[in-house]
């Protein structure tokens, strides 16, 4: 269960005010030397504010000189070796990085998943799937195929009979007002399943990288859940730490 905390300063800012009180558990030696503070997430519930409240909140406990920020792990998906950067929408991260890729919609319409529903938080079970798959221009090899599962809203109901937004997924969810501010990735190996195979004219069993990525609004409501699964001839899983 969060423990919620109720402001009791007033005259004081909200950044402020969860320095202190983090400050207090530093100093009583409820939270140790070396020891991890709450995560970004469970700060705003435990506090409800927002994110950049917390943030401003830890830059101002960093500056009382009692909390340092580490460098995280960080990773990224490249492309022949380039970053794909899909903060800008993964039609567009492809082509910045000089894949000549092809889209084909396979899918368009409104699904009942009661299951993800549960995984992602969300109350209704209805979702918008949103199946493609990009090849390459030039000979036709497989790139890529990505299943997009969007929860079901008054923002996005006429997408299926309206299709894409400038034919981009990207297009759609920003004309909607659905900015993506966080989020969750998972990666690892999937075998192709003879229809995954013979979507991607490829041998049943061959080994793709799948990931599956949350997005999630600055106020923590799911956007969207896609899983992709990418050609590792030409993909591959970037760390740095």
């Amino acid at each position: 269960m969060v423990r919620r905390v109720t402001f009791s300063s007033p005259g004081t800012g909200k950044p402020e005010q969860i320095a202190t009180v983090l400050e207090h558990e530093i100093r009583s030696g409820v939270l140790g030397f070396g020891d991890r503070l709450q995560s970004e997430n469970e700060l705003v519930q435990r506090f409800s504010v927002s994110r950049n409240t917390v943030r401003k909140g830890l830059e101002e406990l960093s500056s009382r000189g009692l909390i340092t920020t580490k460098v995280g792990i960080g990773s990224f998906v490249t492309f022949d070796g380039m970053p794909v950067d899909d903060a800008v929408g993964w039609s567009r991260a492809l082509a910045n990085a000089g894949a000549n890729a092809e889209t084909r919609t396979l899918r368009l319409e409104v699904m009942q998943d009661a299951e993800l529903a549960t995984k992602l938080g969300v109350d209704s079970p209805f979702f918008i799937a949103v199946d493609r798959v990009r090849s390459n221009a030039d000979d036709g090899h497989a790139i890529s195929i990505e299943r997009s599962r969007l929860p079901l809203s008054p923002e996005l109901e006429d997408v299926p009979l309206r299709g894409l937004r400038e034919g981009t997924l990207h297009q759609t969810l920003r004309g909607a007002g659905l900015v993506p501010d966080h989020g969750e990735e998972w990666v690892d190996i999937e075998m192709l399943s003879a229809g995954d195979a013979a979507i991607l004219d490829c041998a049943p069993g061959t080994a793709f990288l799948r990931t599956r990525r949350l997005t999630r609004a600055a106020d923590g409501r799911a956007i969207e859940f896609v899983t992709s699964l990418l050609n590792p001839a030409h993909f591959a899983l970037h760390l740095e730490f």
